[in-house]
C-alpha cells in the first residue's frame, strides 16, 4: 500500500510570524515578572496590573527594535 500525498492547495500564511511570536512571548514574560514583583512589593493587585501592562507594552516596542528580522 502506498501513502497518499496531501492535496496540493494554497497554504494559508501563519497567523503570526516567528519574529512577532518571539517578541510577544518575551514581552509577556517581562510584563508578568514586573507585575509579580510589584504585587509582592505592594500587595495590591491593581498596582501589579498597572505596573505589568506598561512593562509589557514598552517591552514589545523595545524588543521589536532589538530583535532584527
Amino acid at each position: 500500500m502506498t501513502a497518499v500525498p496531501p492535496p496540493a492547495g494554497p497554504q494559508e500564511p501563519p497567523l503570526l510570524s516567528a519574529h512577532s511570536a518571539l517578541v510577544l512571548m518575551i514581552a509577556l514574560c517581562f510584563g508578568t515578572a514586573i507585575g509579580v514583583l510589584a504585587y509582592f512589593s505592594t500587595r495590591s493587585l491593581a498596582g501589579a496590573v498597572l505596573a505589568g501592562l506598561p512593562a509589557f507594552g514598552l517591552s514589545v516596542v523595545a524588543l521589536h527594535k532589538l530583535i532584527g528580522r
